[in-house]
């Protein structure tokens, strides 16, 4: 299912712009113009996510917030993603100390916006890919265990040494155990973005993830390499 975006912003031009961007992306967008409009949109069709400008016409961007939070049901679980025009961190600590998920601060570049939109849909387990993983905070298969929310990685109850890119790159392939995935589906799964084919920095830290995670690096059992496609996580493990 199409995951939805809703977008409160009274620049309409910036709105359009992202989007024509996020539809482009593969999600579901709708706008609106202030506060009002866009509580009523959202009790209307409760979005997965709110992209939520914090300057708007007719209420503080923090009110609205809020009020998304204060809603029953459905919409008190939406995400909310918020816009800061000039990155003010006391917006930034009060927005998420009232419960927003992320900020991003204007101007900003459409990619991190998609990054950030796609990270935070990840860590609320909204993300269908997540079902291999029973959607569980804690993934455990064999003796490897991945904790989402604590970001940590044992192995045999040993901790593993995961720089936080690769740790990224090691949940985007747990949660799809089993399924083999070309390296641009791994990195834009992690960064948001689609990069060339000829992109090699993968294999490097694949690398390093075998080196922490796999009893033989040389020999790996839980990170497979498919020759000529890309990278498949083992379902089942020792």
């Amino acid at each position: 299912m199409t995951q939805q975006l809703l977008m409160i912003e009274d620049d309409t031009r910036l709105a359009a712009m992202v989007g024509e961007y996020l539809r482009q992306s593969g999600y579901g967008f709708s706008h609106a113009a202030d506060g009002a409009s866009g509580l009523a949109a959202l009790q209307a069709s409760p979005p997965d996510l709110v992209i939520l400008d914090l300057m708007l016409p007719d209420m503080d961007g923090l009110e609205v917030c809020r009020r998304i939070k204060a809603l029953g049901n459905e919409t008190a679980h939406t995400a909310v993603l918020m816009l800061t025009a000039k990155g003010d961190p006391m917006d930034r600590i009060v927005g998420l100390e009232i419960g927003a998920d992320d900020y991003l601060p204007k101007p900003f570049e459409p990619r991190e916006l998609l990054a950030r939109i796609r990270a935070v849909l990840r860590r609320g387990g909204e993300s269908s890919t997540a079902a291999s993983a029973g959607g569980q905070k804690v993934m455990r298969f064999g003796s490897l265990e991945i904790d989402r929310d604590a970001r940590t990685v044992s192995v045999m109850g040993k901790p593993c040494e995961l720089t936080s890119y690769q740790f990224d790159l090691l949940v985007a392939l747990a949660e799809r155990a089993g399924r083999v995935l070309s390296r641009d589906q791994i990195m834009e799964a992690v960064r948001g973005r689609e990069l060339e084919a000829f992109d090699r920095s993968i294999d490097v830290h694949m690398g390093r993830i075998r080196s922490a995670i796999e009893l033989d690096a040389k020999d790996p059992k839980r990170i497979l390499t498919v020759r000529g496609v890309g990278y498949v996580f083992a379902k089942q493990q020792d």
